[in-house]
C-alpha cells in the first residue's frame, strides 16, 4: 500500500496541496466574484469530506485525506501553498496550480503508479465539482453558464497536467 512513508517530506508536501491547486487553478481561471469564490471553495472541501467518508476511496486518497484533518497537515498544505503562490497574479496563479499538479503526476508515475490513476481522477473530480459551483457570467439573480470557457479550456489543461 502506498502512503505517505512512500514519499519524501516535500512530495508529501506537494500531494497535501494538490486537492487544492486542482479547485485554485478553475477559481483563478474566471474569478467569479465572493459568492462564487465561497461555493467554488466549498466544493473543494466537500470533495475532501466526501472521500474521507468514502468506504471505496483509493488509499493514497484516504492518507491524503487523513493527513489533511490534522492541524500539522493543514499548515504544511496551508505553508506550502503560500509559498508556492506568494505575490503571484490571477494567471499565474493558474499556471502555477497546473504545475504543480503535473509535478503530483510526475510523482504519482515513479512512487505509485498503482494509485496514480485513483488519485488523478480524484483530483480532476475537484477540478469538475469547483467549476460546476458557480454560474459565470451571470447577474445578482443568476443566469450565466455553469462552467465558462475558461474553465473548460483550464479542465483541459489539468487533464493534460495529469497525463490524460
Amino acid at each position: 500500500m502506498t502512503d505517505k512513508a512512500s514519499f519524501t517530506k516535500d512530495e508529501w508536501a506537494l500531494l497535501l496541496r494538490s486537492p487544492m491547486n486542482a479547485g485554485i487553478a478553475i477559481t483563478a481561471a474566471e474569478p467569479s466574484g465572493l459568492w462564487g469564490l465561497l461555493k467554488e471553495s466549498f466544493a473543494s472541501g466537500a470533495a475532501l469530506s466526501q472521500a474521507a467518508t468514502d468506504p471505496s476511496a483509493n488509499a493514497l486518497v484516504k492518507a491524503v485525506v487523513a493527513d489533511f484533518t490534522t492541524g500539522d497537515g493543514r499548515s504544511v498544505a496551508r505553508d506550502g501553498l503560500k509559498a508556492e503562490l506568494a505575490n503571484s497574479k490571477p494567471a499565474e496563479v493558474k499556471t502555477k496550480a497546473i504545475d504543480s499538479l503535473r509535478q503530483v503526476s510526475t510523482i504519482l508515475a515513479a512512487k505509485a503508479p498503482g494509485d496514480a490513476a485513483a488519485f488523478k481522477d480524484w483530483l480532476r473530480q475537484i477540478s469538475q465539482k469547483t467549476a460546476e459551483a458557480a454560474s459565470e457570467g451571470g447577474g445578482l439573480f443568476g443566469g450565466g453558464v455553469l462552467v465558462s470557457d475558461a474553465e473548460k479550456a483550464t479542465l483541459g489543461e489539468i487533464s493534460a497536467a495529469l497525463g490524460a
